[in-house]
C-alpha cells in the first residue's frame, strides 16, 4: 500500500484544498495516531514542494527553439518538398537506389575524416557502453555501410539531416541542424565518367530549380598536395594549410595568407609562392599551362591530377556543360577524406534588372572524389573508390523563399481538389456518405466540422485555400437524385447525376 493511502479522509480534504493554493509550504493537522500524522505531514510537504518547483521551471521556462535550429511553417514545407521532389526526381533519373542510415554513429566511425570540421561533430553522452556522435554528413556512414556489407559497386541517394556544432548564419541559410541531399556512385570504373556525370547532375539540379546563372569550380586534391610540396610547405601542415585556402571563398588572399602564416606557421615566402597558384582560374588552357609549369611539371601526383582534368573536360563538353565549369586552383575543400577531383558550385551575382534584394549566399552543392574512405573501415579489405556530391538544401530554400517574399509569391498549403457542402442544417451524414465516395475514389477532398455550417462560410474557406471545385447537396438535390458543381474561380455551377459525380470530377481535375 502507497504511502499516500495511509492519510484520513479529512486529511485527504485538508491537502487537496492547500494544494489549490499557492503557499510555499503546507501545515495540516495530524488527524489519529502522532506516528500517522508524522506521515502524513511529510507527505503533504512532499507534494507542495514538488508541485512548487515545477511551477518555478515552468514559469522561467523560455519558448524557442534551439540556436541554428527551426520551425518550418506548412507554406515553408510546402516550397521545401518541391525542391526535394526536383533533386530526387534528377537522382532516380541517373539511376540512383535510396538508402537511409542512423541519425547517429559510433563516435570512432566519425573521427579522423573531417580534419578540422571534428570539432564541430556533437557528441553523445555514454549510452549503453557506446559512445555516439551525431553524424556529420552523410557521406562517412555511406563509406561504412559499404565496408560492413562488404558492397563493391552501387549508385545511390541519400536525403537525411545531419547536425553540425558551428556558429549558425540563419541568413544565409546556416544551421547546425540541416538536410543533405547527397547522389554517390562506388566501383571501380573508368577515370572521369562517373566524376562527369556527377557534375552533369549538379548542372541538371541547379537548372532545375531555376536559381540563376551558376559556376561549378572544379579542383584535384592531388594537385593541390603537388603544388603544396613543391611550394616548400611542410607535409605535417598540408590539411592546416588546406583547410585555409578552402577560406578564400570568404576571405581575402591577404587575410588568408595572415592566417597561414601567424596561426599556422608557415613561412612567408612559402605563403607568397602558394599565392601565385591559388588565384589562378580557368579552363582547360589552364591545365595545358600548367603541365608546363616548372615547379609543378616536376610533380607525379599533379600530373596525373592534371590528366584526369583533361580527360574530365572533354567528357563536360560532350556533356554539353563546360562552359559552366572553372578549373579553379583556390578550391581547396577542406575535409580530410577527398583524394581526387573536387568541385563547389557557387551563383553568380549579376545586376537586378528585376529589383530583386541581394542575398548572400555561399556554395549551393558541391563533391569529389574519395577513393580511401571505405578502406578506413576495413584495410585488409579491397579499397572501393567513391565519387559523389551533395545539394545545399538549406542555402537553395533560402534563395527560394527570399524570392517568393520579395515577388510576393503565395503557396497552397494543402492538396485539396474538392470541398463538400451544404447550405441546409441537419445534413451531415449526407456530406459524410457523399464525401466517403469522393475519398474511395481517390479524389482528395474535405468537409467542415460542423453539423450546421453556413454555406457562405464555406465557399469562403475554399477560396483562401485555393480549392478550386465545391461540391454542393440539399434537400432539392436529395429529392431529384443530382449533385451540384460548383467551380470557385469562375463560380460557375452546374447540375449533374449522383452517380456521375466522380467521373465529372476527375474529367475537370485532369483538364485543368
Amino acid at each position: 500500500m502507497s504511502q499516500f493511502g495511509l492519510l484520513p479522509g479529512r486529511a485527504w480534504v485538508a491537502l487537496i484544498r492547500e494544494l489549490l493554493r499557492p503557499p510555499h509550504y503546507i501545515c495540516i493537522r495530524a488527524v489519529g495516531s502522532h506516528n500517522q500524522g508524522q506521515r502524513s505531514l511529510q507527505v503533504a510537504e512532499a507534494v507542495s514542494t514538488s508541485q512548487l518547483k515545477a511551477n518555478q521551471e515552468k514559469s522561467n521556462c523560455i519558448i524557442k527553439t534551439p540556436k541554428g535550429t527551426r520551425d518550418l511553417s506548412p507554406q515553408q514545407m510546402v516550397v521545401r518538398e518541391k525542391i526535394l521532389d526536383t533533386v530526387v526526381s534528377c537522382f532516380k533519373r541517373h539511376g540512383a537506389k535510396g538508402l537511409d542510415t542512423p541519425a547517429f554513429e559510433l563516435k570512432e566511425t566519425l573521427t579522423e575524416k573531417y580534419g578540422e570540421d571534428s570539432l564541430l561533430i556533437y557528441d553523445l553522452k555514454d549510452q549503453g557502453g557506446e559512445l555516439l556522435s551525431l553524424r556529420y554528413d552523410l557521406t562517412v556512414p555511406f563509406a561504412r555501410y559499404l565496408a560492413m556489407n562488404k558492397v563493391k559497386k552501387m549508385k545511390r541517394y541519400h536525403v537525411g539531416k545531419v547536425w553540425r556544432r558551428e556558429s549558425p548564419t540563419i541568413v544565409q541559410g546556416r544551421y547546425r541542424e540541416f538536410y543533405q541531399c547527397d547522389f554517390d556512385i562506388a566501383g571501380q570504373f573508368d577515370p572521369m565518367i562517373p566524376d562527369a556525370e556527377c557534375l552533369k547532375i549538379m548542372c541538371e539540379i541547379i537548372s532545375g530549380l531555376q536559381l540563376g546563372d551558376f559556376l561549378i569550380k572544379v579542383n584535384d586534391r592531388r594537385i593541390i598536395d603537388g603544388m603544396f610540396a613543391a611550394c616548400g610547405v611542410p607535409e605535417s601542415k598540408f590539411r592546416a594549410i588546406c583547410s585555409s585556402i578552402d577560406k578564400l571563398d570568404k576571405m581575402s588572399w591577404e587575410d588568408v595568407r595572415h592566417e597561414m602564416v601567424t596561426k599556422k606557421g608557415l613561412a612567408p615566402e612559402v605563403a607568397d609562392r602558394i599565392g601565385d597558384y591559388v588565384q589562378r582560374n580557368g579552363g582547360v588552357s589552364l591545365v595545358e599551362q600548367l603541365f608546363q609549369d616548372p615547379r609543378l611539371s616536376q610533380s607525379k601526383q599533379v600530373l596525373e591530377g592534371l590528366g584526369d582534368l583533361k580527360l574530365l573536360f572533354e567528357y563536360l563538353t560532350v556533356l554539353g556543360i563546360a562552359e559552366k565549369i572553372s578549373f579553379d586552383l583556390s578550391l581547396a575543400r577542406g575535409l580530410d577524406y577527398y583524394t581526387g577531383v573536387i568541385y563547389e558550385a557557387v551563383l553568380r551575382q549579376s545586376p537586378n534588372e528585376t529589383g530583386e534584394d541581394s542575398l548572400s549566399i555561399g556554395s549551393v552543392a558541391a563533391g569529389g572524389r574519395y577513393d580511401g574512405l571505405v578502406g578506413m573501415f576495413n584495410p585488409s579489405d579491397h579499397k572501393v573508390p567513391c565519387v559523389g556530391l551533395s545539394i545545399g538544401v538549406e542555402r537553395i530554400f533560402s534563395i527560394v523563399e527570399h524570392r517568393m517574399k520579395v515577388f510576393g509569391e503565395k503557396v497552397r498549403t494543402t492538396e485539396t481538389e474538392v470541398f463538400v457542402a451544404t447550405p441546409q442544417k441537419n445534413f451531415l451524414q449526407e456530406r459524410l456518405k457523399l464525401i466517403a465516395e469522393l475519398w474511395d475514389a481517390g479524389i482528395k477532398a474535405e468537409l467542415m466540422y460542423k453539423n450546421n455550417p453556413k454555406l457562405l462560410t464555406q465557399l469562403h474557406y475554399c477560396e483562401n485555400m485555393g480549392i478550386p471545385l465545391v461540391v454542393i447537396i440539399g434537400e432539392q438535390e436529395m429529392k431529384e437524385g443530382v449533385i451540384k458543381l460548383h467551380t470557385v474561380a469562375s463560380r460557375e455551377e452546374v447540375t449533374i447525376k449522383r452517380e456521375h459525380l466522380v467521373a465529372e470530377i476527375e474529367k475537370r481535375l485532369s483538364d485543368s
